[in-house]
């Protein structure tokens, strides 16, 4: 495995959809929004608002950050930033890393590809949607065995490992007012942090089961942090992440005897 690809996407409602099916007026985006109320819309009916990704290459000394970004619909349109990404897919043929992934991003991408009328022949580079394959991994379905019960929030799961978690004031149920008022780069930038988070999560997975050394771990986690810092000037959402995960501390007490 050459390559890994983070990835994460934000939605907002496809309003014209709703209205299709339902039967109103599709320039009535007000109607469409009281026809969502705050149900979470069937997976067909996201939209995708920003693809938010990190690359990171294969080293005998780990991972190697190659990049990190979240291109979004202030910029391009679903269409295109749907083609982008399977085309880099198509390109790289890496292992996917997700959060819910299975249940929600990877559907979602098939969607939507189809509501586009896009080829996106990279979705299927390798086995990403096959449940019984390592092509794709969901860390939020892996960790929890598949179970409903064994499921936790990545914020949650986050903190627990001492990694910052989301950033204050921004979660998943304000997008749609966020690209509604035209903030769609917060929207971005929160995706990123989740991107990171879930990268982070992956590196301590690997490290869990003897995929990476504590070695091979320790320089991943410092090439993260390296291409964070040589950003920190222009990217201060990201400073959070500047620093090397940590160990809480009755486990660092612990580690130090």
């Amino acid at each position: 495995m050459a390559h890994v690809v983070v990835f994460d996407l934000e939605t907002i409602p496809d309003l014209e959809a709703v209205s299709r099916i339902h039967g109103v007026d599709p320039h009535d985006d007000e109607r469409a929004r009281e026809i969502v109320g705050t149900k979470f819309c069937k997976l067909p009916l996201h939209r995708i608002a920003c693809i938010g990704a990190l690359i990171a290459e294969s080293s005998d000394n780990g991972w190697i950050v190659r990049s990190l970004g979240a291109p979004h619909i202030g910029d391009r349109s679903e269409a295109d930033l749907i083609a982008s990404f399977a085309d880099r897919l198509n390109e790289l043929r890496p292992c996917l890393v997700s959060f819910n992934g299975s249940g929600f991003d990877l559907p979602v991408l098939r969607y939507r590809a189809m509501v586009n009328q896009l080829s996106a022949p990279g979705l299927y580079a390798r086995g990403y949607f096959k449940r019984y394959s390592d092509d794709a991994v969901d860390l939020c379905d892996v960790l929890a065995s598949f179970t409903t019960q064994g499921k936790c929030k990545l914020d949650e799961l986050s903190r627990i490992l001492c990694l910052p978690g989301k950033p204050d004031g921004v979660d998943g149920s304000k997008v749609a007012e966020y690209v509604a008022t035209g903030r769609i780069q917060e929207v971005a930038d929160y995706c990123e942090t989740d991107v990171v988070n879930t990268y982070r999560v992956w590196l301590r997975y690997a490290l869990m089961r003897g995929a990476l050394t504590q070695g091979a771990f320790e320089q991943s986690e410092r090439s993260l942090t390296d291409f964070i810092d040589a950003r920190s000037s222009d990217r201060p959402d990201l400073a959070p992440f500047a620093t090397p995960s940590a160990l809480p501390d009755d486990a660092a007490g612990s580690a130090s005897n």
